[in-house]
């Protein structure tokens, strides 16, 4: 299991990561800034194009098991280091994930689309008293959700989330649609990094196909835990409103609330040990060993 539960975001333009002894160094010229333990890093988040690092900076995240993600001016990620050597039977995973039949493949897929839904409704409940109907729909998840229901399920989620009938969900809009792709980075981190951890490449796709998107199982894994991230984002909004800038408080309350507990199995898990458990139940699934994933309640 992966020990290491940090998350570095680096957005001061100007400094440099460098690594000595292992122990990462953030450091403007001369005057050091801050460090910290590679062993304790999960993820490092680069958010502003000014910031320098050495190779063996790289080097030393990804020997150590933990993720880079490179982020634009939006704080949507470019880019993201992982390690690619992390299991004993790295080949033998990656076989069974091109060899899962189809009807694997839907089945997970409706399980983490239902898991998705209803973890929506939770936060509409807990948030608004009213699930907007999320519970009962839920339900209805049919294999490889035929019918749609997940865009179903956003178009009555959005707008009352955030109470605001014509709230979208649009990755390039000025608004607290940055907040969420910023949590979303650093949970699309956790869990490409769990995925690797487990010996399973992150590009090969239960659901998600899009040719030019090098994390498709990451993004197919991570949908029913996104609430997570919302729920946050829905406070931050409703304590100051819609234009927010993207603040390092903020910022911090996101990645305390990735970060944080979930509900898994009947027990409180941090959520490095969430999502590791998750693709642990992923490889029994596409072994054939058991039929239903490990999901945390988002």
């Amino acid at each position: 299991m992966l020990a290491t539960e940090r998350v570095v975001e680096i957005s001061t333009p100007g400094v440099a990561l460098s690594v000595r002894n292992g122990v990462l160094r953030v450091h403007r010229g001369q005057v050091e800034l801050g460090t910290i333990a590679v062993s304790d890093i999960a993820a490092v988040v680069v958010a502003h194009p000014a910031i320098s690092l050495t190779h063996a900076v790289l080097h030393a995240i990804a020997e150590a098991g933990g993720a880079l993600v490179a982020c634009d001016e939006r704080y949507l990620p470019v880019a993201m280091l992982l390690p690619l050597q992390a299991h004993h039977v790295q080949a033998t995973r990656i076989a069974l994930q091109i060899e899962a039949s189809k009807p694997c493949r839907n089945r997970i897929w409706q399980q983490l689309v239902r898991a998705k839904i209803a973890a929506q409704a939770r936060v509409l409940q807990d948030l608004h008293g009213d699930d907007g109907g999320l519970s009962a729909l839920a339900n209805t998840v049919a294999s490889g959700d035929r019918s749609n229901a997940e865009a179903q399920a956003a178009r009555r989620y959005w707008p009352r989330l955030f109470a605001d009938p014509s709230f979208r969900r649009d990755r390039l809009a000025p608004d607290q649609n940055r907040l969420l792709n910023y949590g979303y980075a650093v949970l699309r981190a956790l869990v490409a990094r769990a995925l690797c951890g487990a010996g399973l490449h992150p590009s090969i796709g239960i659901h998600h196909h899009n040719r030019y998107d090098a994390f498709r199982l990451a993004d197919d894994l991570m949908e029913p835990l996104r609430p997570t991230v919302d729920r946050v984002v829905a406070g931050i909004v409703a304590e100051h409103a819609t234009n927010i800038d993207l603040t390092p408080d903020f910022k911090a309350r996101l990645v305390e609330g990735v970060m944080g507990r979930v509900r898994m199995e009947g027990e409180e898990r941090l959520m490095t040990d969430a999502t590791a458990r998750m693709v642990a139940s992923l490889v029994r699934v596409l072994a054939g060993d058991q039929r239903t994933l490990a999901i945390p309640e988002g």
